[in-house]
C-alpha cells in the first residue's frame, strides 16, 4: 500500500469516528453481513477452529457461536475507530471494574505485568490502563510494517500517556530507571514460534505459548496480573474487567506454571462468554514439534 493510498485511508477511518455510537453499530451490522455472508473472510478458519475447540458442540450451537463472533469482530473495529477520539469520560464508561488489586500494588510501590487475551476491546483495554492506572504503563507491541498505519496506532495508543516497546527491545526498556512503579501491558494468546513456545493443551488443542512472560516476570521478579475483558450482555460496546492474580512470586513456582495458569483462565472465560474471543486468528497454524526442550514444557518443580 503507497503513502497517498494508506493517507487516503487513515483520512476515512478518521472521518467514521465522527459517526454516532447508534449509527457506528448500524454501520458494524451491515459490515458483518458484508465481511462474512457476502466476502466469506475466514469462514472456513473460524468454524474449523470453533469445532476443534468445541468437540461436544452440535453445528447448530457452533453456527450460533460464530453469527455473535461475526458481530463482535466488526463491533470491535467501528468501536476502535470511535476510542480513537473518545474522551477519557467515554473510556471510563464504557469500560469499568475493580482496579483494587493494582492500587494496592502501586501503594507497594511494586511493577507488574497486567496479561491479557484477546478478548473484549484491547484497543479500549490499553487506553483505559494508561487512563486509570498509576503507574508508568508501557504497552508490548508489534510494529506493522505499513509505516503510515503504525504511526496511526502508535498515537492511537499513546495519547493517555502509556509507552509502546517492542518485544524485542522490552528487557532493555524495564532496566531503565524510574521515579516511580511501572505495569507492562501486553497480550499473550497469538500463534508462537512452535521452536520456542511452551505447549500445553488449550481448548482440547497442542497449543505454543509466548514465553516472553514468563521471562520478563522470573528475571525482575514481577507480579503478574491476569484480566478478564467480558461484553456487557445486550449493551453493545460496553465491557467490564475482573483483575486477578496468577502469582506475587513467580521465582518459587514450576517453570512455565504462570503460562500454564493462564491458559487455563483464559480457556475457562472463553468457554463462558465463547463469542468473545479472536477465532479468526489462525492460532494454530503449527504443529507441536516431536522433541521438545525442558524449557518448552510445564516443570514440576520451581
Amino acid at each position: 500500500m503507497n503513502k497517498l493510498v494508506s493517507k487516503i485511508s487513515i483520512f476515512f477511518l478518521n472521518s467514521l469516528a465522527g459517526l454516532s455510537w447508534k449509527n457506528a453499530f448500524r454501520i458494524s451490522t451491515m459490515l458483518s453481513w458484508l465481511l462474512f455472508d457476502v466476502v466469506r473472510y475466514r469462514r472456513k478458519v473460524i468454524l474449523n477452529n470453533l469445532r476443534n475447540s468445541f468437540p461436544d458442540k452440535t453445528e447448530a450451537e457452533l453456527a450460533l457461536i460464530a453469527d455473535k463472533f461475526y458481530i463482535h469482530f466488526t463491533d470491535l473495529i467501528l468501536e476502535t475507530l470511535k476510542f480513537r477520539t473518545a474522551p477519557p469520560e467515554v473510556i471510563r464508561e464504557r469500560l469499568q471494574g475493580d482496579l483494587s488489586i493494582i492500587n494496592n500494588l502501586y501503594h507497594q510501590n511494586k511493577s507488574a505485568i497486567f496479561l491479557m487475551g484477546h478478548r473484549g476491546n484491547w484497543e479500549l483495554a490499553n487506553l483505559f490502563s494508561s487512563l486509570e492506572f498509576s503507574h508508568d504503563c508501557i504497552v508490548v507491541y508489534r510494529p506493522l510494517q505499513n509505516k503510515e498505519f503504525d504511526k496511526w496506532f502508535l498515537d492511537y495508543r499513546t495519547r493517555f500517556g502509556a509507552k509502546l516497546v517492542p518485544m524485542d527491545k522490552i528487557f532493555k526498556e524495564l532496566l531503565t530507571p524510574r521515579t516511580k512503579p511501572f505495569v507492562v501491558v501486553l497480550a499473550n494468546d497469538q500463534s508462537a514460534n512452535p521452536k520456542t513456545a511452551f505447549w500445553t493443551k488449550f481448548l482440547h488443542q497442542d497449543t505454543g505459548i509466548f514465553r516472553g512472560v514468563e521471562a520478563i516476570a522470573r528475571k525482575l521478579n514481577l507480579p503478574v496480573l491476569y484480566a478478564e475483558f467480558s461484553k456487557v450482555e445486550n449493551k453493545r460496546g460496553y465491557y467490564h474487567v475482573d483483575i486477578t492474580t496468577i502469582t506475587e512470586t513467580p521465582k518459587e513456582i514450576p517453570v512455565n506454571g504462570i503460562l500454564e495458569k493462564q491458559i487455563q483462565i483464559l480457556e475457562q472465560d472463553i468457554r463462558l462468554q465463547p463469542h468473545n474471543w479472536l477465532w479468526s486468528h489462525r492460532r494454530w497454524k503449527h504443529c507441536k514439534p516431536e522433541c521438545l526442550k525442558p524449557e518448552q514444557l510445564l516443570s514440576l518443580v520451581p
